[in-house]
Parts: C-alpha cells; sequence; structure tokens
C-alpha cells in the first residue's frame, strides 16, 4: 500500500489548543508538576485519575476549586493511590478539597486521556448529585478558593477541560477521549 506507514490510522498526540496555553504550569510549580509525573512515570506505567462534578440541582451550580499551584478554576480531583478504588479516591479528593461527602454513589460519567500531562495520565470523570457539605471550604496550602458556580456565571478563568465536562454533561456534546 502507497503511504501506508506503521502509525496509520493511530490518533497521534496533538499540543494543547491555543486557549489552554494559559493554564499551563510555569515557574517553580510548572517545575514541580513536571518531576511529579517524571517520578510518577518512573513508578507506573501509567497514571490514573478521578475528577468530579458536583451539581447543585436546585441552585443550577456546580463547585469549582482554584488551587495554588495551578491557573484557573477546575473540577476537585487527583490521583489514584495505590489499593484505592476510583470512587474511594474520588470522595477522599472531595472531603480533602471541599469538604464534600456524597449521600449516594457518584455516577462514571466518562474516562479521558489527559495528554497534557502526559501519553499515560487518564481521568475517570464522575457526576454527583447526592452530596453533603460539611462547611465551606477555607483556603490551605493546596486550595486557594473553592465555591459552588451557577452554570451561567462561572468564573472567567475557568479551564478549557472544565468547560468542555459542562459541555458533555449539560449541554449535550459528545464526550471527548481527551480531557
Amino acid at each position: 500500500m502507497r503511504g501506508a506507514g506503521r502509525n496509520e490510522g493511530v490518533p497521534q498526540a496533538t499540543p494543547p489548543a491555543p486557549d489552554e496555553s494559559r493554564f499551563r504550569q510555569t515557574g517553580w510549580s510548572g517545575l514541580r508538576a513536571m518531576l511529579f509525573h517524571k517520578y510518577f512515570l518512573l513508578r507506573r506505567a501509567m497514571t490514573l485519575g478521578v475528577r468530579g462534578m458536583v451539581f447543585d440541582r436546585e441552585a443550577n451550580a456546580i463547585f469549582l476549586i482554584r488551587h495554588t499551584y495551578v491557573p484557573g478554576w477546575q473540577l476537585p480531583g487527583g490521583g489514584v493511590e495505590l489499593g484505592e478504588t476510583c470512587e474511594q479516591a474520588l470522595a477522599r479528593e472531595f472531603c480533602e478539597e471541599g469538604n464534600i461527602s456524597f449521600t449516594a454513589p457518584p455516577l462514571l460519567k466518562s474516562i479521558h486521556l489527559n495528554r497534557v500531562a502526559t501519553r499515560r495520565d487518564h481521568v475517570a470523570f464522575y457526576l454527583i448529585e447526592n452530596f453533603s457539605q460539611s462547611s465551606p471550604k477555607q483556603p490551605d496550602r493546596e486550595i486557594a478558593e473553592a465555591g459552588f458556580f451557577a452554570l451561567d456565571a462561572l468564573p472567567q478563568a475557568t479551564t478549557p477541560a472544565t468547560r468542555r465536562r459542562i459541555a458533555e454533561v449539560f449541554g449535550g456534546e459528545p464526550a471527548s477521549a481527551y480531557w
């Protein structure tokens, strides 16, 4: 076959869209993130993370966080530790990042390749509609700000990935294979 290479038909990684460049980590936080990812690459063949969208139906609002070390407002989440299920990791992260506990199991919506981090990082994305919050999340070393935002009044610095998940859940967009 003419022009057939061994990578034909295989999706190739593409750089993030230009609007996502302002959400890339730079300086010390970027170096720290890169070193963490390199460490995990040495320790694990693939990394797995979880993110969730807590939706308050009455307020038509979702819970977002702003980290101290990454720009933009985003959905809470983090890495799945050894011996931990995705749902356990999600519950732990929401407790830590938002004082939120689940009152019913979260719904797995999609799984994405996070090609911005590495070619090995995957994210399981959940929707949570049954929850309680013991108290508003106060700033700490990891979380600069956190709160509920109406879907029609999101912070200007909401990350593109967060906006894509919102469009998939509430706008009928098909789930992307990529975070």
